[in-house]
């Protein structure tokens, strides 16, 4: 009998331990905002909910992000930029770590939008290590 409520005083513990532990480290999470959240505050660029609903932008936003994900060379960073279409022409936003990544996106962007129609917004932090 004595096992019994050793076990189930364990268990208890066990889980208030999971249920309070994954509260405090949610509210962690939830203190800590990405990097680009100042940028997507900033009303006067386009972004993504802006973007145009027509098939050739919508489109033209698929295979850059397709040919971004795929590039094994950019970081999550890269990988995350934001790519918004609006009437044929192409605006990128975000962080990248280097010029390097931000150049490669660009030029993921020119191959479907066309030279002349990229706008490249993207910021460099530059703290890769």
């Amino acid at each position: 009998m004595h096992g019994n409520f050793s076990k189930a005083l364990g268990g208890a513990v066990l889980s208030g331990v999971l249920l309070f532990g994954g509260g405090l480290q949610a509210a962690v999470f939830q203190n800590s905002a990405p990097d680009n959240t100042r940028a997507n505050r900033d009303t006067s660029q386009p972004t993504a909910d802006q973007g145009k609903n027509n098939m050739s932008d919508r489109d033209l936003e698929k295979n850059i992000r397709r040919e971004v994900v795929k590039d094994k060379s950019l970081s999550t960073y890269g990988k995350n930029v934001k790519i918004v279409a609006q009437h044929g022409t192409v605006t990128l936003r975000g962080p990248v770590h280097s010029e390097d990544e931000k150049r490669a996106v660009e030029e993921h962007a020119r191959k479907y939008a066309g030279d002349g129609h990229v706008n490249n917004e993207i910021t460099v932090k530059g703290d890769r290590t």
